[in-house]
């Protein structure tokens, strides 16, 4: 398959364009610079170097594609872009899939793909955008990651310490995090495109739900852990950011398992913080 690929250079779209790159899939990826081009080409992938606002270069892009990933997504971009994507994709066989949030889902103990919304501030802006492409005629699917970790970034690295540093929770540390090694993620995302439906939608989860303590804990390795007060994590990470990590999720990730024979093999977050891979 011909795919078009945004946000190849970032964190969660190189990983996905590693694992379309293995599955044998062509892959074009716009891409803002030289150097980000250069790192599509080094991947296995073909890079045009443009800016994914452009849409009538995206436009072209999307028509010259089998399928469509959009890793890419923010607040500033999807807006025309999905719209984009309807009027070139609405009624063809092309499948698209779409970068969403696990934040979406709020607070919950049980998210599952019908699991109603309740998203904090700094990510409401997904649900209309993500509403318009739902009620489209696109084969789209959207996949929500939690908390991506693995290869020495994501969310999970803020609480990596030498062991000397004091690690400082985001509130007491008890909400758990529902969480996703980026490599495990990025071979969902092959599958979702090869394999999904028609206003699809995957929570990708592996099940694994440590407490923001217990990854402190494991990333610290050997240095203090400090909690603080709602009001001081709002204050050190931004209101937004921190209400947003003061979510309480948890999810099993069921639906990707059975619906779509995701098989997720990379060690846990747990696991992955306790082997020293993300040290400073």
């Amino acid at each position: 398959m011909h795919v078009f690929l945004t946000g190849a250079s970032g964190y969660i779209g190189s990983s996905v364009l590693r694992s379309l790159v293995a599955h044998g899939d062509e892959v074009t990826a716009l891409v803002r610079s030289d150097e980000k081009a250069k790192q599509v080409r080094d991947a296995g992938g073909r890079a045009l170097v443009g800016d994914v606002t452009d849409t009538d270069v995206v436009e072209r892009l999307l028509h010259e594609s089998d399928g469509v990933v959009h890793t890419a997504s923010a607040p500033g971009v999807d807006p025309d872009f999905i719209r984009t994507a309807i009027g070139a994709l609405a009624g063809t066989p092309k499948p698209f899939v779409h970068t969403g949030g696990i934040f979406t889902f709020g607070d919950s103990t049980d998210i599952s793909e019908q699991s109603p919304i309740d998203p904090p501030a700094l990510t409401a802006w997904r649900g209309p955008n993500e509403a318009l492409l739902r009620g489209s005629d696109v084969r789209s699917t959207i996949v929500a990651p939690g908390i991506v970790y693995g290869r020495g970034a994501g969310i999970p690295a803020m609480f990596v310490s030498d062991g000397e540093q004091p690690v400082r929770l985001v509130g007491d540390g008890s909400q758990r995090w529902t969480t996703v090694h980026v490599d495990d993620l990025g071979e969902l995302y092959v599958l979702a495109l090869h394999r999904g439906e028609p206003d699809g939608y995957i929570v990708a989860a592996t099940g694994d739900n440590p407490t923001v303590r217990q990854i402190a804990e494991a990333g610290a390795h050997g240095a203090p852990v400090v909690a603080e007060s709602v009001d001081a994590s709002r204050e050190r990470l931004g209101r937004d950011f921190a209400d947003a990590l003061l979510l309480h999720q948890e999810a099993s990730g069921a639906h990707a398992r059975s619906a779509f024979g995701w098989r997720p093999s990379r060690p846990s977050l747990l696991e992955d913080l306790a082997s020293g891979s993300s040290v400073r």
